[in-house]
């Protein structure tokens, strides 16, 4: 049996064309062909129509940045430490299922505690549940001045954490092997944090040598490299050892340019935490006003070097750092894509072709997903609004019209009312320290020690 799925118009992602009136026709879930509708051949009697005719049908969209073991964190403890490990497994099958109701078939996750995410990419792939197809690295590797190394040296990196430290070359090259044995997808490196040099800025976790040993390793094993980098040192080293993809980069400076000009690199800006950090955080919340303030100084910074890294041809993929409070599962990752229109000068095509077949190159499925053409995946998104003339309304679930993975609409009815788990909150006893003149703010001199009784 075929399906037969009738365009109204067409966007494949091959470039930035659009066509009219398509017909898709689907075997076995791949594309078998693409056709003008009025020459398309007659469905037979046991083939499905499914008629798109008045809508926009373009490929499922990507996200490379989602962490599906975050669980929406408020801090870096949420992260590392307050739930455990197997409830943090089953949470994020409940994230990426929301992941794909907005719209994204496939994804990828650099940075997870221990193996979550490989155990949610498994568990799909093995057809025990829906959700998007999953790539995924392990934990991020990092140095003290990288990442994850937030807690007092006597504390150190916990075994919950998404990172794990590696405190050099060897180290790093040691986790990559056992990674790899565990069957990631790829490699994360967290090459930057906040450490300052008071001259240079941020200051990368890794030198040169170190950064060139371990990516060449992760190569040699046939895993590509991430790298998380937002300063202008960790960048230019990221870029020099030949790392598939650098994360940020929005403190980039010309030489750091020069070089993935140079080394091929691809930029993932991931500009979502940046600002929506800045138009949500509220002066009630603990990282006001230093975070967001932060942010508007590296917006700004991005602004600047950003758009002239893609006038110099520097290929672009898009993602969000959904899994924080500010970047919750299911609710603005195609905010990702208005972000790449208004402040790096992408139209509204590109941008999507950045969403769906540059993304796709980077994935365990390359080749197929990210475009709708013979031989691929029809994962599909159908859209009842035009996003070429309008960007934002594929931020609007409400024009969403159908989700398909392998030619197959996607049902999910899935519970949005979810609780929170009892160790998440097991050490926010109290919101502020109760002095005698906070008391006294609080209940004047009415306060009774006959109301504790």
């Amino acid at each position: 049996m075929k399906k037969h799925i009738r365009c109204g118009t067409l966007f494949a992602a091959k470039d930035d064309q659009t066509l009219r009136d398509q017909t898709i026709i689907v075997t076995d879930g791949k594309i078998c062909d693409v056709v003008a509708t009025k020459s398309a051949p007659a469905p037979a009697s046991d083939d499905q129509v499914i008629d798109h005719s008045k809508h926009f049908v373009m490929p499922g969209l990507i996200d490379i940045h989602v962490h599906l073991s975050y669980g929406n964190a408020k801090s870096e403890e949420d992260i590392d430490i307050f739930s455990p490990v197997e409830y943090r497994a089953i949470r994020g099958l409940h994230a990426a299922q929301r992941v794909l109701r907005a719209g994204y078939t496939s994804m990828a996750d650099p940075a997870t505690t221990g193996n979550v995410t490989p155990a949610i990419r498994d568990a799909i792939n093995c057809g025990l549940f829906v959700g998007p197809r999953i790539t995924t690295s392990g934990r991020q590797i990092t140095n003290r001045q990288g990442l994850s190394d937030w807690y007092p040296t006597w504390i150190g990196v916990p075994d919950t954490s998404i990172g794990v430290l590696a405190r050099n070359a060897d180290e790093g090259i040691q986790e990559i092997r056992k990674q790899v044995k565990e069957g990631v997808d790829f490699i994360k490196i967290a090459m930057d944090g906040d450490a300052m040099n008071p001259s240079t800025g941020l200051v990368s976790g890794y030198t040169q040598a170190e950064t060139d040993a371990m990516v060449a390793e992760a190569h040699r094993l046939g895993r590509k490299v991430v790298v998380h980098a937002r300063g202008a040192e960790a960048v230019l080293y990221s870029a020099r050892a030949g790392v598939d993809v650098i994360l940020h980069a929005s403190w980039m400076d010309d030489e750091g340019l020069e070089a993935i000009l140079e080394n091929g690199n691809k930029l993932c800006p991931t500009m979502s935490l940046v600002v929506n950090d800045i138009l949500f955080t509220q002066p009630t919340d603990g990282c006001y006003p230093g975070f967001p303030d932060a942010h508007k100084a590296e917006l700004e910074s991005a602004r600047k070097v950003l758009p002239k890294a893609r006038e110099a041809g520097v290929p672009f993929l898009v993602g969000t750092d959904s899994g924080f409070a500010v970047t919750p599962y299911g609710e603005w990752h195609a905010r990702e894509l208005e972000y790449y229109v208004k402040y790096l000068g992408f139209s509204p095509a590109e941008a999507i072709v950045s969403a769906t077949r540059n993304n796709s190159e980077f994935l365990r499925d390359r080749g197929d997903v990210g475009v709708l053409e013979v031989g691929r995946k029809a994962d599909i998104l159908v859209v009842r609004d035009n996003p070429l003339s309008n960007i934002s309304v594929l931020q609007d679930r409400s024009n969403l019209v159908s989700i398909m993975m392998d030619g197959e609409p996607v049902e999910l009815r899935i519970n949005d009312d979810i609780g929170t788990h009892a160790l998440e909150n097991s050490y926010n006893m109290w919101s502020e320290v109760y002095t005698q003149d906070r008391v006294k703010e609080i209940f004047g001199d009415n306060l009774e020690l006959s109301t504790a009784a």
